[in-house]
C-alpha cells in the first residue's frame, strides 16, 4: 500500500520565460535598483540583466493585467483578473507583500496609477460601471469610489502638478476628476472643433492644467483643463498605446512598432524604429503578420524599455539607438500546446499557435535556436539519439526537423484534424502520431517515416501515448476516457490483459490507469488534468491542470484523492508538463498565457537543508501546499473535541431578523392592531444573579478585572461577579449565545464576540458596564474567538463563516484593518503577537497558521510540521518567535516561526487551555489537573488535581465530579482561576486548596425548574442528569445535586416542601427526599419523556404526571397507585395546572389545545371560557385561553410562548419565548397582542419560568444556554425614573402621532433630481428640433440658397427684432454673473437660517444655492458647487472651525455617481469646497447636524430606510450608517456637549442613539413612567445639561426626556406643531418655534429657560394671520427666525422689535415676470396669489399686493404706468402703478390666463388663455374693457405672446409645438412665410420659431424649454428650462444645438426670464423653488 501523505521533495520556481504584451499595457518599468519589473501569467516578475537573474512575486491566484510603480521605484503595485480580484502592492526588492486592497473591484483590475507622494493608489475595475476607487494603499482603505464611465477605461493618471486631480481615458471620452472628501467628480474633456471626438489609449500629465493623451488613430491630443488645446497629428502611424513621462520629456509607443521621444513642450527629439531590428520577429508569419507592436515603454536617463506586443522586451541605449538589444522574449498570440525535452541535453522545445518552434537552454536561460512553421503547432517530440524533432501541426500534418540546424527531413500529411501528441519509441524506431481523427499512426524512421501501421481501435480524440521499455507495447488515452493497448509495430488492438501484466513503460505520460489513480479527487469525474510526468527514480508525478496549479504527488499514487504540493504560477490552463532528461527541473508551458515556466526540483534529502535557508517560500502558500483531502493517519479526535465541531450555532430565526418578520405580520393583523390594546404592567424585574458558566463549547473565557473581580459569560450576558460581596452585575449588550470573550491588556476593558447573522463584537467596560465599541458588518453566523494585541490598540476576530474569516480592527474606532479567509476548518485560537501588532497565529482542527498584516489582507503560512495535528490553544512564548500550541493529544508544541521544534507530552487527553506566566506557563487539560511548567517546558514544577478531597469549606455549591474537563485557566491576585466543562469556576490557591465561586448546568438543555412552597430555594432538572437545588437567598449557591439515570424534564415540591418529583427523559418519575435527594418511589409507566408533574395544592394528595405520548397519570401520593389516565389530547402535553380545590386539571398540548380533567379519574370535562376565567387556579403556567391571548407575539409563527408563570398576587404574568425573551404581562391578558414589558438575557430559548412564593424574585432557565437566572421583582410606583432594562413594546403604538397639514406635506413630498424632470405643461405634439423644417419659398421656387445676386431688388429683409433704448453701439453679452436672489426655502425645509460673524452675516438656502447675507450692506454672495436642491444647512459651532457650513441635496441612486445624494462642507466666507460627501443611501440628505468637536457630521437620509450616516467630514470617511427609522425621520442632533451622544425625531419616533466605535446603538424613548402619555409626531429637538432632551411635537406640546426616560411634558408650548428648537451653547437657553395665531400672550416664536419652565413670547409683525416658524437661530441679544412664509425676520430680545430680512413667494411656481421699461425694477406673480415689486439696486421687496388669488402672468404698459395681472381663474385686472388702484377688471374666460401684453401703442390688451384664444381688448374705449376681438383656430393653449413693433401683429407660441401669427386687433391668421418673415417684432419671448430652433437641446425628450427672452439689443437670447437651467445664446439662432453658456442655481422647471431695460440684468423666476434671480449682464468690450 503506497504512503498517502504528500512526497517530501519540493519543486522551486526558477525562470520564467516570456511577457506579457497582449491586451495589456504601461507595464514595464525599472526598479530604483535598475532592475526590470514586469508580469506573465499569474507571477511578478523582476529581472535582472546584469545578473541575469530573475526573483518572483507570487501574491496572486489569476492573470495579472495591471502594474505601477510607486514613485520612489522600490515598491509595485499589480492587479488581476477574477471574481473577486485584487491588488497587491509589493517589494521590489524582497518580493514580499506589503499590502493586499480587496472587496470593491469585480471582474477585474485594468489600471492602476500612485499619485506624486506615493500615499494614494487609483484603481479602475473591469465592472459594467469602470469603477474607479482611490486607496489609502498603506492602510488598506478605500477613500473614495465612483463609475468611472459605461464604456472601457484604459488609463488612468494622477495629476502630479496639482493635488487631488486626476485624469483618465478609454473608449470615446476623457474625464478629468477632482477629489474631494469621499467624492470623486468627473467633467468630461470637451473636444469641440479642434479634434474628432474619439477613442484615447493613453495619457501624461505636464505642468499649468497640461495634459497629453495618445489616440487610436496616432494622434497626440493636447488638453488645457478641459479642453482640447491641440493636436500633434500623425505623431504615430497608428494607435498610440503608451506613453510615459520622465525627467528629459515624454516617450511614446505605437502600434506601428515605432517609439517617439519628445521634450518637456513635446517637441520631437528622435524616432526608434524597430521594425528595422535585426533580432525579433522580422520573418513574415503568413496571413497573421501584424508586424511589431509596442505596448509598453518606460525612459529612464538613457536606457529605454519597450515590451511588445509578442512578448518581446527591447533595451534600448539612447544614444545608439540604431541597436535595440533584445534582453526577454516568448511565444505570442495563440495557445502554446507543444513541449519536448532532449533525451541527453539540458534543452527544451515549445511550439505554439503562433507557428513558430523554439529551443530553450535550461541552463543559460535563454532562447537558442527559433524556426517558422507554415502551420500552428500542438505537439512535439525528440527522438531518442536526440538528432530529429517531431513536430505535430493542427492541420494534420507533421514535420521532422534537424535538430542541430532546423532543416526539415520530411513533411507529411495523413489526416485532416490536428495531431494532438507524437512519441518516438524508446528504440528510435517508430514514431506513434496520434490525430484528433480517433487514430494512432505508426512510422518507421529509418524508412523516411514511412507508415508501417495503424491503431484503431478508439471513438474519440487521442490525448496521450506511452512506448513500453521494449518498444513492443503502445498504451493510449482518449477524450471519451478510455485507456487502451496496441502491439506495436502493426498496431493491433491487445484485449487479452495478462500478457500486459509484465510490460514496463519507458514513460508515463498518461492521466489514466491504476498507477496514476491518485492525481483525480475523491468523487469527481471531470477530466481537467492536462497533463502528468512519471519521475521514476524519485518516485514523484508532477501534473498539471485546467486550474493553472502544478502539483507534485508520490507515484505510483493508486487511491484516488492522493495528497500533494501544490505551486501556483500559471494563469489558466496549464497544457503540458515534462521533467528534464536528468529529472533536475520541471518544464510547465501555459496555454493562454504562452509562457514557459522553469521550475527546480528539489529531492527529500535536500529540502530538509533548505527549510533553514527559507528560499522564496513567501508568499500565501505559493510554493508548497499540503493538499485539501483529509489525511488517513490523523489520530482518532477526542469525543469532546468532536462534539464541539458538529456545534454550528445556526438559527432558524436571528434576532437581526425580526423587525423584517414583525413588518410582515403587521400588514396581517392591521385590523387587530388598531384596537386598544392592553397596557404594559407598571412593575419591572431586574437580573440580579445567574447560575451557570459556559465552559462545554469555549474555551479561555474567564479572566480578573483590574479590580480582582472575575469576567466571565453565560448565555447572552457578559458576567462581572465580586468573590467578596458574592454578587454579579451584567452587561446586557447582546441578544444572541456570547461565544468568546478576551480581555484587554490592562484588565479594563472587555470583548465578547455573539451568534449572528451578521454577528458583532461588543468591547466594554467592566466598570461601568458601557460598550466603548460594537465592531460589526465582517462576520456570519457568530464570533468563536477573539484577542487583544498587547497595546490594547488592536482586535483580532474568528468568524463562524465557513472560511472562518479573520479580521484585525482598531476597535476604538471600529475599523477594519485587515481580513482574510482562515481556514475551511474551525478555528479554536487567535493570538495577537505582543511583541510585533501585525503578527498573528490562528490554530484549530488540522490547523496552524502564521499571519502578518498587508494592507487591508493578512498573509498566511501553514506550521511546517509533519501530520497537521487539531490545536485547542496557542500562547507567544519569551520572544516574538516563539510560539507555544496545546494539541488534542495532550502535547505542547514548541514552534519557533513556523517550523515545529519539538513536542513535550502535558496531559492525557486534549490541552484545552495554556496561559503564559513571567516566568513558565500554566496549562490545563481534559484530565482536569492544571501544571505549571518552567519557561521552557523542559520541567513541570506543579500538579493541582481538582479533586472534591480539596475543596475549601467555604465553596459555594459542591463539584460535580473528580478531575472535570479544565476549558480556561487564568492567573492572578495569587490564585489560579479555573473554569471547567461542567459549568464551573473554581478558584485554586497556589498552596492547594480550591474554593468553587459559581456553577451552573452543564451541556444539555435545562427544563426543569420548581420554586419552593415556602424557602427561598429551587430545583432544576436538566438533560445532564443531574437534580440540583439551589439557594436563591444572598448565598447563591448550589446545596445539593444528584446524579440521574436519565435526563429529566419537569420537578415539582410537594406543597409542604418536604418532597420533590421528578420527571426524567424515558417515561419514568420519582419522588424524592427534598433534603437528602434520596428517592422515595419511582414509577415507570411510559415510554415517551415526562414533560409536565403537578402536586395537588392543600395536602398534596395527587400528583399529576404529563406525558410525550398525550396521557395525564393521576397518582395517589400516599398509596403510591395510578389512580386515573386524563385521554384525549392530540399531541405532546406542555403545561398542567391545578385548580384551588384539587379537583381540576387544566392541560395544554402542544398542538395548542386547551382540556380540562376532573380529577382524581381524569374525566374530560367542557368549560365554556366565560367560566374558566371565573376559577381559581392554584397556579397558572399555562399558556392559551382568553385569559393569556395577548402574550403570544405578531410573529408567532416562528416565535412559541413556551413557558408562562402567574405571580401569586395574580397581577403580574411572566413568558418566557423561543428566542430569549423574558415578557412581563399585565394579567388577566386579554385581546390580542397586549403590551409588555421585555428583557433579553437568555440566548434562544427560555425553557421555564417561576415565581417565588412571595413574589420577589422570578427564576427563569434557558434551554441551550443551561443558566439558571435570578430576577428580582421591582413593583410599580417604587421606580423614581429608574432606568430598567426593558424595552418597550413590539409594536408602536398605532394611536395616529397628530394631524397637521404642514408636517403632512413636508413628510409626502418627493425630491426628485433635476436631470429627470418632465414637462412642467402638458405638451403635446413634435418638439420643435425635431420637427421636418418648411421649405422657404427661395427653396420652393427651387432657387439654391447662395445662389442669389448679392444685391438684391427686393427690399432688405427688415430686422428681426426693434433695437430701441439701446446707446448707438450694440454689443453682445458674453456671460451672465449671479448678483442678487430672492427667495428663501422655508415651506419645506427647516433649522436652515443660521447667523455667522458674531451677528453681522447670516447663512440660508434656495434652490441649489447656498447664500451668505451680510446685513450691514444687504450684498449677498452664493455658494453654487451643488448640483441639485439643498434641503438641509447647519454651521459647525466649534471655535476651531469658524464659518464651517454643512448642506445637503437632493440624489437619486447611491452609487456614488455625481447624482447620488451628497454633502457639501465649505466655508461660508471663502466659498471654498472643504469636502464633498457622497452617500451610500438613495434618496436626498434632509438633515446634517455637527458633533461637539466640530469633526464629525451626522446626516439623515430620505430613503425608505432614513439611513442615519456619521462621517469625519475632512477625510470624507464615514464613520458608521445604520438603519435610521421605518418613517420619516425630520431632525437628527448631536448632544452639544457630546461627539457619540445624538437624538433623532420623526414621524412618531424618537431614538436616542450613542456611537460606539464604528457602530450606532440606539434606544428608544420610553413613555411608560408617565400615566396616558403616547407617543407622537416629534419634529424638533434641543438640549439641557444633565443629560436633558427636548423634543418638540406635532400638538404643540414639548416632551423632557432624562436619558431615554420621558419625565415631563410641556404641555401646548404651542398652539400647534413645534417645528423647531434652538439650544443657544453660551447660556443654555432654548428658542422654540411653531406653528399658532399671534395673540396678546403668545406667539409662534418663544424664548425659555433652560428647563424649559419659564418663556417669553415674540409677536412676528408679518400680517399672516396664522405664524408658522420653521427654522429658529439666537444670536447676541436677536433671534433669527426664518417662515413658512419664506420672510427671515430679526426680532430683537429686548424690544421685541421685528425686522424682515429676506422675502420671498411662499408658494410657486412664480408665472409672472414684468420688467420696467425704463428703470431696474421688476414684477412678480405667483401661486400665493401676491404681486410683488422688486427693485434691484436697493436689493429688496418695495411693495407687495395680495390679490386673493394665484396670479398667472404680468406685464408692464410701454410707459410703466399701468400693469395688467392675468389671473389662475381666467380673470385679468389693470393696475394703476402710481396709486396701486384697480384701473379695470374683467372676467371673459374661465381657465388660466397664460400671458397678457400691451400692444407698443398702448392701444390694445391681448390676453392669452388655456383656453386656446387671444383676446383682444381696446384699451382706448376706457375701463370696461369690452372684448372687439379674439384669435381662433389655435391649435393649443397659449404660452407666450410677441407683439410687432407697429402693433399690427400678434405672435403666438402654443403647447403643441407652434408658432402661429395673427393680425391685430382682426385675430386674422397670416400663413404667407414672406410676410411673417418681414415683421419686425418689439419683443421676443417665443420658444418657437425658425429663428430659436438652437435653443432647444438634444436631451429634452422628456422636459422643455419653457421661456426665453431676447435682448433688447437683439443679439442673445436667454432661456429656462425644466432642468432648471438658464442658458445664454446668440440671436438669432435658426441652427440646432446651438453653442451656449448655461449658468445653474434654479431648481427644476423655470416658468419666465426676462431682460430688464438696458440689458443691464437678466431676471429668472424659479417653479419649483418660489425664487427669483437676478443675474448681472457682462458685455462683450467695444
Amino acid at each position: 500500500m503506497a504512503d498517502r501523505t504528500a512526497p517530501n521533495c519540493h519543486l522551486r520556481l526558477e525562470w520564467v520565460y516570456g511577457y506579457r504584451g497582449h491586451q495589456c499595457r504601461n507595464n514595464l518599468y525599472y526598479t530604483a535598483a535598475k532592475e526590470i519589473v514586469y508580469f506573465v501569467a499569474g507571477v511578478g516578475v523582476v529581472y535582472n540583466t546584469r545578473e541575469h537573474k530573475q526573483k518572483f512575486y507570487l501574491g496572486h491566484n489569476d492573470d495579472i493585467i495591471s502594474l505601477a510603480l510607486h514613485p520612489e521605484r522600490v515598491l509595485v503595485a499589480t492587479g488581476q483578473v477574477g471574481k473577486e480580484p485584487y491588488i497587491c502592492v509589493w517589494d521590489s526588492y524582497t518580493v514580499q507583500t506589503v499590502s493586499i486592497l480587496k472587496d470593491v473591484h469585480t471582474h477585474g483590475i485594468a489600471c492602476l496609477a500612485f499619485d506624486l507622494e506615493g500615499q494614494c493608489l487609483v484603481s479602475v475595475g473591469l465592472d459594467s460601471k469602470n469603477t474607479i476607487c482611490v486607496w489609502d494603499w498603506r492602510r488598506g482603505k478605500v477613500l473614495a469610489a465612483a463609475p468611472g464611465h459605461t464604456d472601457r477605461i484604459f488609463d488612468i493618471s494622477w495629476d502630479l502638478y496639482q493635488p487631488n486631480k486626476l485624469v483618465s481615458c478609454g473608449v470615446k471620452h476623457i474625464k478629468f476628476w477632482s477629489l474631494c472628501g469621499n467624492a470623486l467628480t468627473p467633467k468630461r474633456g470637451v473636444f469641440g472643433k479642434t479634434g474628432d471626438l474619439q477613442t484615447i489609449l493613453c495619457l501624461a500629465c505636464a505642468k499649468d492644467e497640461v495634459t497629453y493623451s495618445g489616440a487610436l488613430n496616432g494622434d497626440i491630443y493636447v488638453w488645457k483643463g478641459i479642453n482640447l488645446m491641440r493636436t500633434i497629428q500623425g505623431a504615430h502611424g497608428s494607435g498610440i498605446f503608451s506613453m510615459n513621462a520622465c525627467e528629459e520629456g515624454f516617450a511614446t509607443g505605437g502600434r506601428d512598432g515605432s517609439v517617439r521621444l519628445w521634450d518637456l513642450n513635446f517637441k520631437p527629439i528622435t524616432v526608434i524604429d524597430l521594425r528595422e531590428t535585426d533580432q525579433g520577429y522580422k520573418v513574415a508569419r503568413g496571413e497573421n503578420s501584424r508586424g511589431l507592436s509596442v505596448r509598453s515603454v518606460c525612459w529612464r536617463g538613457d536606457h529605454i524599455l519597450v515590451g511588445t506586443q509578442d512578448s518581446e522586451i527591447f533595451e534600448v541605449v539612447v544614444h545608439d539607438r540604431n541597436k535595440p538589444f533584445l534582453i526577454m522574449q516568448g511565444h505570442c498570440e495563440g495557445e502554446l500546446w507543444a513541449l519536448a525535452v532532449h533525451p541527453t541535453k539540458p534543452l527544451a522545445m515549445t511550439g505554439s499557435d503562433d507557428r513558430s518552434v523554439r529551443i530553450w537552454s535550461l541552463i543559460d536561460h535563454a532562447l537558442i535556436a527559433r524556426c517558422n512553421m507554415e502551420e500552428p503547432i500542438r505537439c512535439a517530440a525528440v527522438s531518442t539519439d536526440g538528432i530529429h524533432l517531431a513536430l505535430g501541426m493542427k492541420d494534420g500534418s507533421f514535420t521532422v526537423l534537424r535538430v542541430r540546424d532546423m532543416t526539415e527531413v520530411v513533411h507529411v500529411k495523413d489526416r485532416k484534424e490536428a495531431i494532438h501528441e507524437l512519441k518516438y519509441s524508446p528504440d528510435g524506431a517508430h514514431l506513434a502520431v496520434g490525430s484528433n481523427e480517433n487514430t494512432v499512426d505508426i512510422y518507421g524512421v529509418v524508412q523516411r517515416y514511412k507508415k508501417v501501421g495503424e491503431c484503431i481501435g478508439s471513438n474519440s480524440f487521442i490525448t496521450h501515448m506511452d512506448w513500453s521499455t521494449d518498444s513492443k507495447y503502445l498504451q493510449t488515452n482518449d477524450g471519451s476516457g478510455r485507456r487502451l493497448f496496441y502491439r506495436m509495430p502493426s498496431g493491433k488492438e491487445v484485449t487479452n490483459r495478462e500478457e500486459l501484466k509484465l510490460v514496463q513503460w519507458a514513460s508515463w505520460t498518461c492521466v489514466l490507469g491504476p498507477e496514476v489513480n491518485g492525481i483525480w479527487p475523491k468523487y469527481s469525474d471531470i477530466n481537467d488534468i492536462n497533463s502528468v510526468d512519471a519521475n521514476f527514480n524519485n518516485q514523484v508525478l508532477v501534473t498539471a491542470d485546467d486550474y493553472g496549479l502544478v502539483k507534485l504527488m508520490r507515484y505510483p499514487c493508486i487511491r484516488k484523492g492522493a495528497k500533494f504540493r501544490k505551486y501556483l504560477g500559471h494563469s489558466a490552463h496549464i497544457t503540458n508538463v515534462r521533467w528534464s532528461h536528468d529529472y533536475q527541473w520541471v518544464i510547465t508551458i501555459g496555454g493562454a498565457d504562452h509562457s514557459v515556466f522553469q521550475w527546480k526540483f528539489i529531492p527529500e534529502r535536500k529540502s530538509k537543508e533548505a527549510l533553514h535557508i527559507a528560499p522564496q517560500e513567501t508568499l500565501a502558500d505559493s510554493n508548497s501546499e499540503e493538499s485539501d483531502s483529509d489525511q488517513s493517519d490523523v489520530p482518532e479526535m477526542d469525543s469532546e473535541i468532536e462534539q464541539e465541531t458538529q456545534l454550528t450555532y445556526r438559527r432558524q430565526v436571528y434576532k437581526e431578523d425580526l423587525p423584517q418578520l414583525k413588518e410582515q405580520c403587521k400588514e396581517k393583523h392591521r385590523a387587530t392592531a388598531m384596537k386598544k390594546r392592553e397596557r404594559a404592567p407598571g412593575n419591572g424585574i431586574k437580573l440580579h444573579f445567574i447560575h451557570g458558566y459556559r465552559g462545554y463549547d469555549c474555551r479561555s473565557n474567564l479572566f480578573y478585572t483590574q479590580t480582582g473581580e472575575i469576567v466571565y459569560h453565560v448565555a447572552a450576558v457578559g458576567v462581572v461577579y465580586n468573590r467578596q460581596q458574592n454578587t454579579q452585575r451584567f452587561y446586557m449588550g447582546h441578544d444572541d449565545d456570547i461565544l468568546c470573550l478576551a480581555i484587554h491588556p490592562l484588565k479594563d476593558y472587555v470583548a465578547t464576540g455573539q451568534v449572528g447573522r451578521d454577528s458583532s463584537v461588543h468591547i466594554w467596560d467592566t466598570e461601568t458596564l458601557k460598550p466603548m465599541s460594537v465592531l460589526k458588518g465582517f462576520h456570519q453566523l457568530g464570533v468563536c474567538a477573539l484577542d487583544f494585541s498587547a497595546d490594547g490598540k488592536r482586535l483580532a476576530s474568528v468568524g463562524l463563516d465557513d472560511n472562518h474569516t479573520i479580521v484585525l480592527w482598531d476597535w476604538r474606532k471600529g475599523e477594519k484593518l485587515s481580513a482574510m479567509r482562515g481556514s475551511k476548518d474551525k478555528i479554536f485560537v487567535v493570538k495577537i503577537n505582543p511583541y510585533l501588532p501585525d503578527k498573528l497565529i490562528t490554530a484549530g482542527v488540522k490547523h496552524m497558521k502564521f499571519w502578518h498584516k498587508a494592507g487591508g489582507g493578512l498573509i498566511g503560512r501553514k506550521g511546517n510540521m509533519g501530520k497537521t495535528e487539531t490545536m485547542m490553544c496557542a500562547v507567544y512564548g519569551w520572544s516574538e518567535e516563539m510560539v507555544f500550541s496545546g494539541t488534542c493529544t495532550g502535547d505542547i508544541c514548541i514552534w519557533r516561526d513556523m517550523f515545529l521544534m519539538k513536542t513535550v507530552k502535558a496531559h492525557d487527553g486534549p490541552v484545552f487551555s495554556m496561559h503564559a506566566l513571567e516566568k513558565g506557563f500554566v496549562t490545563g487539560g481534559k484530565d482536569g489537573i492544571v501544571a505549571l511548567w518552567d519557561d521552557t517546558f523542559e520541567r513541570c514544577l506543579k500538579t493541582y488535581a481538582i479533586k472534591r478531597a480539596v475543596l475549601a469549606p467555604g465553596s459555594k455549591g459542591l463539584l460535580l465530579e473528580d478531575n472535570p474537563s479544565i476549558r480556561a485557566i487564568s492567573l492572578g491576585h495569587g490564585h489560579i482561576l479555573v473554569g471547567t466543562k461542567n459549568g464551573e469556576i473554581l478558584e485554586v490557591d497556589k498552596s492547594g486548596p480550591i474554593t468553587l465561586i459559581v456553577q451552573g448546568h452543564m451541556e444539555g438543555e435545562v427544563w426543569g425548574l420548581a420554586t419552593h412552597p415556602h424557602l427561598p430555594l429551587c430545583a432544576t432538572v436538566s438533560d445532564d442528569k443531574t437534580l440540583r437545588i439551589w439557594d436563591l437567598s444572598p448565598s447563591h449557591c448550589m446545596l445539593a445535586v444528584r446524579k440521574l439515570r436519565k435526563g429529566g424534564r419537569c420537578c415539582c415540591f410537594s406543597p409542604d416542601g418536604k418532597a420533590l418529583a421528578v420527571g426524567l427523559n424515558d417515561g419514568s418519575f420519582l419522588i424524592v427526599n427534598a433534603d437528602t435527594l434520596e428517592d422515595l418511589v419511582s414509577f415507570h409507566h411510559r415510554k415517551d419523556i415526562i414533560s409536565d408533574i403537578r402536586f395537588s395544592p392543600g395536602a398534596g394528595k395527587y400528583l399529576a404526571v404529563a406525558s410525550g405520548d398525550s396521557f395525564v397519570d393521576i397518582y395517589n401520593v400516599m398509596s403510591s397507585k395510578r389512580v386515573g389516565v386524563c385521554k384525549g389530547c392530540l399531541s405532546y402535553i406542555t403545561h398542567l395546572d391545578w385548580d384551588k380545590r384539587g379537583k381540576l386539571l387544566q392541560v395544554n398540548t402542544a398542538a395548542k389545545e386547551q382540556f380540562f380533567f376532573e380529577a382524581p379519574r381524569g374525566k374530560r370535562q367542557t368549560i365554556p371560557a366565560s367560566e374558566v376565567e371565573k376559577i381559581d387556579w392554584s397556579t397558572w403556567t399555562c399558556v392559551l385561553g382568553p385569559s393569556v391571548e395577548g402574550v403570544w407575539p405578531v410573529i408567532s409563527e416562528v416565535a412559541e410562548v413556551t413557558a408562562a408563570c402567574l405571580s401569586n398576587d395574580r397581577r403580574v404574568l411572566a413568558t418566557g419565548d423561543d428566542l430569549g425573551y423574558i415578557k412581563l404581562f399585565r394579567y388577566p391578558v386579554k385581546g390580542k397582542y397586549a403590551k409588555f414589558k421585555r428583557y433579553v438575557a437568555h440566548s434562544t430559548h427560555v425553557t421555564n419560568v417561576r415565581w417565588t412564593h412571595d413574589d420577589s424574585l422570578l427564576v427563569t432557565v434557558g434551554g441551550g444556554d443551561t443558566c439558571l437566572m435570578i430576577w428580582a421583582h421591582e413593583p410599580g410606583g417604587l421606580r423614581e425614573f429608574k432606568l430598567c432594562d426593558s424595552e418597550e413594546s413590539d409594536i408602536e403604538s398605532e394611536d395616529d402621532g397628530g394631524y397637521d397639514s404642514d408636517v403632512t406635506r413636508e413628510n409626502e413630498i418627493n425630491y426628485t433630481i433635476k436631470a429627470l424632470s418632465t414637462n412642467m405643461r402638458p405638451m403635446t405634439g413634435v418638439k420643435p428640433h425635431l420637427q421636418m423644417k418648411e421649405p422657404s419659398i427661395d427653396e420652393r421656387q427651387g432657387v439654391v440658397r447662395g445662389s442669389r445676386p448679392p444685391v438684391s431688388r427686393a427690399l432688405p429683409q427688415p430686422e428681426k427684432l426693434q433695437t430701441n433704448n439701446v446707446g448707438k453701439k450694440k454689443r453682445p453679452i458674453e456671460d451672465l454673473v449671479l448678483e442678487l436672489v430672492f427667495g428663501y426655502r422655508g415651506n419645506d425645509c427647516r433649522n436652515n437660517v443660521h447667523y455667522l460673524n458674531e451677528g453681522a452675516d447670516i447663512i440660508y438656502h434656495t434652490a441649489s444655492v447656498g447664500i451668505v447675507l451680510n446685513l450691514t450692506t444687504s450684498c449677498q454672495s452664493f455658494y453654487v458647487e451643488h448640483s441639485d436642491d439643498i434641503l438641509c444647512l447647519t454651521i459647525n459651532q466649534h471655535p476651531k472651525f469658524p464659518n464651517v457650513v454643512a448642506t445637503g441635496q437632493v440624489g437619486d441612486t447611491g452609487d456614488m455617481s455625481a447624482t447620488s445624494p451628497s454633502i457639501h462642507v465649505w466655508d461660508a466666507m471663502t466659498k471654498q469646497t472643504l469636502s464633498v460627501l457622497r452617500c451610500f443611501h438613495s434618496g436626498s440628505v434632509c438633515s446634517v447636524s455637527f458633533s461637539a468637536t466640530g469633526r464629525l457630521l451626522l446626516s439623515v437620509g430620505l430613503d425608505p430606510e432614513h439611513t442615519v450616516t456619521i462621517w469625519k467630514w475632512q477625510e470624507g470617511a464615514k464613520v458608521a450608517s445604520r438603519v435610521g427609522h421605518t418613517q420619516r425621520i425630520f431632525v437628527a442632533e448631536f448632544r452639544p456637549d457630546s461627539d457619540t451622544h445624538f437624538v433623532s425625531v420623526g414621524i412618531k419616533h424618537v431614538r436616542f442613539w450613542t456611537l460606539a466605535g464604528r457602530a450606532l446603538l440606539s434606544k428608544k424613548g420610553v413613555l411608560s413612567s408617565i400615566e396616558d402619555a403616547r407617543m407622537q409626531t416629534m419634529l424638533s429637538v434641543a438640549f439641557g445639561a444633565n443629560n436633558l432632551t427636548f423634543t418638540g411635537t406635532i400638538s404643540g406640546d414639548v416632551c423632557v426626556w432624562k436619558e431615554h426616560i420621558l419625565v415631563r411634558i410641556v404641555a401646548k408650548a404651542h398652539t400647534g406643531p413645534v417645528f423647531t428648537m434652538y439650544t443657544t451653547l453660551r447660556d443654555g437657553l432654548i428658542v422654540t418655534g411653531g406653528k399658532e395665531r399671534p395673540s396678546k400672550e403668545g406667539g409662534a416664536l418663544k424664548l425659555w429657560d433652560q428647563e424649559l419652565k419659564r418663556c417669553r413670547a415674540f409677536r412676528l409683525e408679518t400680517g399672516q394671520i396664522i405664524d408658522c416658524v420653521r427654522s429658529v437661530c439666537r444670536g447676541k441679544g436677536k433671534i433669527l427666525v426664518g417662515t413658512r412664509n419664506a420672510e427671515i425676520i430679526e426680532v430683537g430680545e429686548k424690544n421685541a422689535a421685528c425686522n424682515i430680512l429676506v422675502n420671498g413667494h411662499m408658494d410657486g411656481p412664480i408665472w409672472g415676470l414684468g420688467t420696467h421699461p425704463s428703470r431696474d425694477v421688476f414684477l412678480s406673480a405667483a401661486e400665493d396669489g401676491t404681486v410683488r415689486l422688486w427693485d434691484i439696486p436697493e436689493k429688496k421687496m418695495l411693495n407687495k399686493v395680495n390679490l386673493g388669488h394665484p396670479a398667472h402672468t404680468i406685464s408692464y404698459s410701454p410707459e410703466g404706468d399701468m400693469v395688467a395681472i392675468g389671473m389662475k381663474n381666467g380673470e385679468f385686472i389693470i393696475l394703476l402703478v402710481a396709486s396701486l388702484k384697480i384701473w379695470g377688471k374683467k372676467r371673459d374666460r374661465r381657465s388660466p390666463i397664460q400671458d397678457i401684453r400691451f400692444s407698443p401703442n398702448s392701444r390694445f390688451l391681448a390676453v392669452g388663455s388655456t383656453e386656446c384664444a387671444v383676446d383682444f381688448y381696446d384699451l382706448t374705449l376706457g375701463p370696461q374693457l369690452n372684448r372687439i376681438n379674439c384669435c381662433r383656430d389655435i391649435p393649443s393653449f397659449v404660452m407666450q405672446m410677441d407683439l410687432s413693433a407697429d402693433s399690427s401683429y400678434i405672435q403666438i407660441s402654443t403647447g403643441a409645438y407652434k408658432r402661429l401669427v395673427y393680425e391685430v386687433p382682426s385675430g386674422r391668421q397670416i400663413t404667407e412665410q414672406i410676410q411673417i418673415d418681414r415683421i419686425t417684432w418689439a419683443t421676443w419671448t417665443s420658444v418657437l420659431g425658425d429663428e430659436v430652433v438652437g435653443i432647444w437641446s438634444r436631451n429634452a425628450d422628456k422636459a422643455d424649454v419653457t421661456c426665453a427672452c431676447v435682448s433688447h439689443s437683439g443679439l442673445n437670447i436667454v432661456t429656462g428650462d425644466d432642468f432648471g437651467m438658464v442658458k445664454l445664446f446668440d440671436f438669432p439662432s435658426p441652427e440646432k444645438f446651438a453653442k451656449h453658456k448655461r449658468f445653474l442655481g434654479h431648481s427644476a422647471h423655470l416658468t419666465n426670464v426676462r431682460f430688464t431695460n438696458g440689458d443691464r440684468f437678466v431676471v429668472s423666476a424659479g417653479g419649483d423653488d418660489r425664487s427669483l434671480f437676478v443675474w448681472r449682464c457682462v458685455h462683450a468690450p467695444h
